[in-house]
């Protein structure tokens, strides 16, 4: 999912209400005495708590700790598991058991019949179903929702009592528990049941009611997040939840994240800035911290709009056919995506941003992936091949000055003598993306390209994306757990939706498309032989590079870090492992 945050003073005292006091000197054993889990966040506050509407990484924070999900995914062994009660690998999920038919479209999920929301209303079929109309309003542009891209594979969703409900799949896929997994259950019952009132309703931003280890407690614009203990929760592994509390506390920038954090002001933190990573080394050394290394799921990129920006249409028709997108002015041209991705020295920024934790990317697979091409060399920086291209492509330097952009002379889709110029964000707060955009900018006015960068809060970008009217942004992908590389969300037209899906740059290939669609079939791939299927994704990676909707910039390195008082302590990497069994946690401040 999409990343990230925003403000608070340092040295603020903070409370989860006006109601409850600031973590104790000392945790004690028994409900709501582990203390406060604190962490914090930067750019901007969660966008939804609703987890039909969001997108993004600080809503996704939230969303985890105060709903369940329809499939539980054991953290210790990735893979998607029924719900198992009195077990806290396997907690917090709605779905116990499933059969799937001869020909494996069809999935009969059995309910769990001991969860009810916090007011006492039991979950049941119909409060997946909700989010499942919800999703086939979203291809109708009536909710705001990225989840549409299910709609490519499931056909039908029915409830066939209060714990039985039947997912109709159009094939039989390797994806299917994936993609059931999106019909995560929401409280229907205090929910609008017209959908159009859907997106403004007062619930996405104050849910008062959820199930999970935590209430919903207060939203503080720009300042933080408060979750109160939730000691009903039915999957607490200690018959009660410890933390009294968890907060999401916006500060400026990623600086002030680590300052906080080793002054013990939060006790938790995840995604460690790479240039950060050796005081928090140090401080695991000597025994205050604690870490956590895991190989990155997260991975940054450089997105290029390919449609015309004045005139953003949804990628595909209700009938599913391909929509005409129009063409960028700059980037509707393949040679101009090639020229930039040339003109940009990667393994520079890679030196200058990881400080050696992480990897290069070549394409849309991070190299930690079984289906990663591992034979596909990055594209090579080559500032007079991207001159040479941008010739070819119309756009010349016409006044022999490095200093001033090029302009349109026989261009495909800019009249003549229109600048080569463009506007690229960025989410503020982010030091890293900063510099990778001051880098962008500075290595492309040497083959003549202009760049205006600009660094705007993180929920003012999401909106600019989602309305599909930019020219191009920085921005990363955390990818989702249990990890599979299928892309129908990102790069297909099903996921292009304006005002709510993830294809924001509008790609569409067809050779990319349908590889994407044998790749997850049961039947193309020999029953999901991962070989097979890697064979199907290797291709797609190498159209990927031909196209560039993304110039693929790396992945970083996953570490999450700890108060060392912090128990029990024992995170997984990837999704959000970092908190599979929070309700545990105890936390002791220092006296």
């Amino acid at each position: 999912m999409r990343k990230l945050f925003k403000y608070l003073l340092v040295g603020a005292a903070v409370s989860l209400t006006g109601a409850l006091a600031i973590v104790p000197a000392v945790a004690q054993d028994g409900p709501g005495q582990g203390g406060i889990i604190i962490e914090a966040t930067f750019a901007g506050d969660p966008a939804s708590f609703n987890p039909i509407i969001a997108s993004d990484t600080a809503s996704s924070r939230i969303i985890s700790l105060i709903f369940p999900g329809f499939l539980a995914a054991d953290p210790s062994e990735g893979v998607i598991v029924p719900s198992e009660p009195g077990n806290p690998l396997r907690a917090n999920a709605l779905v116990n058991g499933w059969t799937v038919s001869e020909d494996g479209t069809t999935y009969t999920f059995t309910l769990r019949q001991d969860l009810t929301w916090n007011d006492g209303t039991p979950i049941t079929a119909a409060d997946s179903l909700y989010t499942w109309n919800a999703i086939q309003a979203g291809a109708q542009n009536i909710v705001s929702t990225p989840l549409t891209y299910v709609l490519d594979s499931i056909e039908s969703v029915e409830a066939v009592d209060d714990y039985t409900i039947v997912v109709t799949f159009k094939n039989a896929e390797c994806t299917a528990l994936n993609y059931a997994s999106s019909l995560v259950p929401v409280p229907s019952h205090i929910l609008p049941s017209d959908l159009s009132a859907l997106n403004d309703d007062p619930f996405n931003l104050s849910p008062q009611v959820t199930s999970g280890p935590f209430n919903f407690g207060e939203i503080r614009p720009s300042e933080q997040v408060s979750l109160i203990a939730n000691q009903n929760y039915v999957d607490a592994a200690l018959g009660y939840v410890s933390p009294e509390g968890f907060i999401y506390k916006q500060v400026p920038d990623q600086t002030v994240v680590i300052e906080q954090f080793l002054a013990g002001e939060t006790n938790v933190i995840d995604n460690v800035p790479v240039n950060r990573r050796s005081d928090i080394y140090a401080a695991a050394e000597a025994g205050t911290k604690q870490v956590y290394r895991f190989p990155g799921v997260t991975w940054d990129y450089l997105a290029l709009n390919m449609a015309d920006p004045n005139n953003p249409q949804n990628g595909a028709d209700a009938n599913g056919n391909p929509i005409d997108q129009g063409f960028h002015p700059i980037f509707g041209d393949p040679r101009v995506r090639t020229a930039i991705s040339r003109g940009l020295d990667v393994d520079a920024m890679v030196d200058a941003a990881l400080f050696g934790e992480g990897s290069r990317m070549t394409s849309f697979i991070i190299p930690a992936s079984w289906a990663y091409h591992s034979e596909l060399p990055p594209i090579a920086y080559d500032p007079q091949a991207a001159s040479a291209l941008l010739d070819e492509a119309g756009w010349i330097d016409h006044d022999n000055n490095p200093a001033t952009p090029r302009i349109a002379q026989g261009a495909l889709y800019s009249p003549d003598g229109t600048p080569l110029r463009f506007t690229l964000f960025t989410n503020q707060g982010n030091t890293r993306r900063e510099a990778i955009g001051t880098l962008v900018q500075d290595q492309l006015a040497q083959i003549g390209i202009q760049v205006d960068f600009q660094t705007i809060d993180f929920n003012t970008l999401l909106d600019i994306m989602d309305s599909q009217t930019f020219d191009a942004f920085i921005l990363g992908w955390r990818n989702g757990y249990p990890d599979d590389p299928d892309v129908t969300q990102l790069f297909t037209p099903v996921g292009d939706v304006v005002g709510g899906g993830s294809n924001d740059v509008s790609y569409y290939n067809a050779r990319f498309v349908e590889l994407n669609t044998l790749a997850k079939s049961a039947t193309s791939t020999n029953g999901c032989d991962p070989e097979v299927r890697a064979g199907f994704y290797r291709e797609m990676q190498e159209i990927f590079q031909q196209d560039l909707p993304y110039v693929p910039l790396f992945t970083q390195d996953g570490l999450y870090a700890a108060d060392a008082s912090l128990t029990p302590w024992t995170p997984y990497g990837g999704g959000n492992n970092l908190y599979w069994n929070v309700d545990q946690w105890s936390f002791s401040a220092t006296p």
